[in-house]
Parts: structure tokens; C-alpha cells; sequence
């Protein structure tokens, strides 16, 4: 017997490359004989993935300025897809949480309502705008769920620290890799061109939404000691900031007088430009304070970029340090100049962690074998014996 499997997610393609996720999940599921039928936003355009099911019941969910409204279409493409998949004989309905809602819950409701199973995979155990523990929602939405994914043993061991009865439900499944869907550009002048980058400078890159969380601010004060000794160094700040403007990080880069050094496109980048800006880099820099799991460290191992991260256990549980990548103490920028100048200084060293760190996620984070693990968890369920 085939699995059937709704992945019901409004996002998509929204603001990020959630749908790059989406889609990848699929593409291992189908690998993996299931059936998968995928529910998003008129934003989010197919691949042209092979026997996907595919439909966009949340339409214009995020084109409407008036909230009322989209919370309106929000439910309808809600009910549509739920309906539409439980016609279909979807017994396994797939959910991603980045932090947690009363609209998540809303929709696990539907699939209990409709004799479903739910699955979920937790991105971020909790929002990093709220400073609040796991919330009400979360404890729901864990009770509901019939099996819990989440990308690492760092996340686990968060959701189980006061949950430890959901241990039997959860499986560790990394995030995978982008390498079907994007396309590496081969000549770096070229792009750097695109950008206004003068030749022959070193680039290193900050990308994705701008949030506290994510520690721009430690890169831009450890780069005062970065251009002592490499006064070439351009730093590429590419990203939209999320709920908050760019002041506070202009404020700095004045202070510090380092904005000769700075290329700032402070805007959401748009997917068919993502290629030039990871083609551009010399070193891509992740200095976050906190993480659950970074899509931008999969983008940039699967454009083949060298990364700089910090200690984070999420990280450290990919980047081994002088091999894939190179480490440095967290929301310490002393340390971070000292690692990107070691990086800098030895270029030979630099292309084999390069390699290394592709060769990581072409190995290692390929979706057929996601796919067969998600396959495992969803079959944790036992489904089967249940009409």
C-alpha cells in the first residue's frame, strides 16, 4: 500500500525559501513510494517536480492589506485543502512550525476532525520574537500531533526539557540540502558586477532577514579588526530586517567608521537574484546569538561557500571546525575577527573546508534519504490498520 501524504503549508515561497524545504520533503517522499499532495499559496510555483500533487487553495493569503480579510482567506484555504485532502485519501497530514500559532492549531484541529494523522515538523521551537518559554499553543499542538520531526538533537532536547512524555514521538530528520533547486554561477567577477563590487576584493557575505538574533552587529564590531590586516574586505550585508529598521546597524557602522567597507542591500532578496549574491562571497558569515536550525547554513554549503558560524549546538552538530567550516565564540567579535582573518590568511586551507563542507551536504543531506526517514516516522504511526 502507498502512503498519502497532504503537506499542507500557507507559507511557501513567502519571504524565504521555506518552499525550496517544501518541495525538497516531496521530492524525497515521492522517491520514497508516497503519494504526496502539497497545499500552499498562489505565490509559490511548482519546480516541475515529477507526480506532485499540487494546489494553491491559499490564494492571495498575503497580498491583502487588511488583516480581517486575509484572516478570512487564511481559514477558507485552511478548509479547502484539509477537505481537499481528506477526498484524496490523505490519512497523513504534514504541518512545519516556526514557533507556534492558534492558526496551527486551528489546522491539527481540522485533521483530527477528519480522522487524520498529524505529522510536524518544528523548525524553531519558539518564535525568536516572543521571549516567552513554550507556549500554550505548543503544548497543544505536541499533544495533538502523532509524530514530531525536528532537525537536530539540540531541538529535541529543548522540546523534551519539560515534555520529556513526547520523547517516543519525535525523530531527528536534518534539514536538506538545496542543490535541486538552485544553480551555482561559475563566474564570481560576473556577479559582483550585477552587485557594484569592485574585482579583487575579499567578500564576505551576512544574508537573509536581519534580526536581532542573528547578531549583525557582532560581525560589523568584529570587523575593525578584520580590515587592520585586510583592508580589502568588503562585507556584504544582503536581507530584509524583520519587524525592525536598519537604524540601529547604520548607527554602528557610523560609529565604527567602517562604512567604506559595507555593501548594504538592505532588501528582500528576491529568489531569482539569491545565485549572484552567494556567487559574489568569498566566506559566508553566520554569527548568530541563537538557533534552532539555519536554512541560510544548508544555502550557502549547497552554493559551495565556506562558512563562518558560532558555537551554536544546532551549528556544531553540522560544522566541524577547520573541516566543514570554522567556529568561533558566540557574541564574541574578538574572537570572530580572529577566525575570519585565519580564514583569510590561508586561502589553501580555505578551498579544501570549501569543498569539504559541499561535499558534507551533497553526501550527507541528500532528500531520498530524508525522504525514507520521514517515511520511518510517519510509519512510527501504524496507520494502517485504521480505516
Amino acid at each position: 500500500m502507498r502512503l498519502k501524504v497532504a503537506i499542507i503549508d500557507h507559507l511557501g515561497a513567502h519571504g524565504s525559501s521555506h518552499h525550496f524545504y517544501l518541495f525538497g520533503q516531496a521530492k524525497g517522499l515521492l522517491a520514497n513510494n508516497t503519494d504526496v499532495y502539497l497545499y500552499t499559496n498562489s505565490n509559490t510555483v511548482n519546480p516541475f517536480i515529477n507526480n506532485l500533487s499540487f494546489y494553491q487553495f491559499y490564494r492571495n493569503v498575503f497580498n491583502r492589506k487588511n488583516k480581517i480579510l486575509s484572516l478570512l482567506i487564511y481559514l477558507l484555504g485552511s478548509l479547502k485543502s484539509h477537505f481537499h485532502a481528506r477526498y484524496k485519501a490523505c490519512k497523513i497530514f504534514h504541518y512545519h512550525l516556526f514557533g507556534s500559532s492558534v492558526l496551527v492549531l486551528f489546522n491539527i484541529l481540522i485533521a483530527k476532525l477528519l480522522l487524520a494523522k498529524v505529522a510536524i515538523t518544528i523548525h524553531d521551537v519558539k518564535s525568536f520574537s516572543s521571549v516567552s518559554s513554550i507556549s500554550i499553543y505548543s503544548r497543544l499542538i505536541y499533544f495533538f500531533s502523532d509524530t514530531i520531526i525536528t532537525h537536530n538533537k539540540y531541538s529535541l532536547d529543548e522540546i523534551t526539557k519539560k515534555n520529556t512524555s513526547l520523547a517516543h514521538k519525535i525523530s531527528i530528520i536534518p534539514h536538506g540540502n538545496y542543490l535541486p533547486f538552485i544553480e551555482i554561477k561559475e563566474d564570481q567577477n560576473e556577479s559582483r558586477i550585477k552587485l557594484d563590487i569592485e574585482k579583487g576584493k575579499k567578500v564576505l557575505l551576512f544574508f537573509g532577514m536581519i534580526k536581532k538574533v542573528k547578531g549583525l552587529d557582532i560581525l560589523l564590531s568584529s570587523l575593525t579588526e578584520v580590515i587592520k590586516k585586510h583592508s580589502d574586505v568588503v562585507l556584504l550585508i544582503a536581507g530584509k530586517p524583520w519587524k525592525d529598521d536598519f537604524s540601529n546597524y547604520q548607527k554602528l557602522i557610523d560609529e565604527l567608521a567602517i562604512s567604506k567597507y559595507c555593501k548594504l542591500d538592505i532588501k528582500f532578496i528576491s529568489h531569482s537574484d539569491v545565485s549572484n549574491y552567494y556567487s559574489a562571497a568569498d566566506i559566508v558569515v553566520l554569527p548568530y546569538r541563537k538557533i534552532y536550525q539555519s536554512g541560510v547554513l544548508m544555502m550557502s554549503l549547497s552554493y559551495k561557500k565556506p562558512v563562518v558560524v558560532s558555537d551554536l549546538p544546532s551549528f556544531k552538530e553540522i560544522i566541524e571546525n577547520n573541516r566543514t567550516g570554522y567556529i568561533f565564540q558566540s557574541e564574541n567579535s574578538l574572537d570572530l575577527s580572529r577566525v575570519i582573518n585565519q580564514a583569510l590568511d590561508n586561502p589553501k586551507l580555505l578551498e579544501e573546508i570549501k569543498q569539504n563542507g559541499y561535499d558534507l551536504i551533497a553526501t550527507d543531506y541528500k532528500w531520498e534519504m530524508i525522504g525514507k526517514k520521514t517515511v520511518d516516522a510517519y510509519l512510527k504511526i501504524n496507520y494502517f490498520s485504521k480505516k
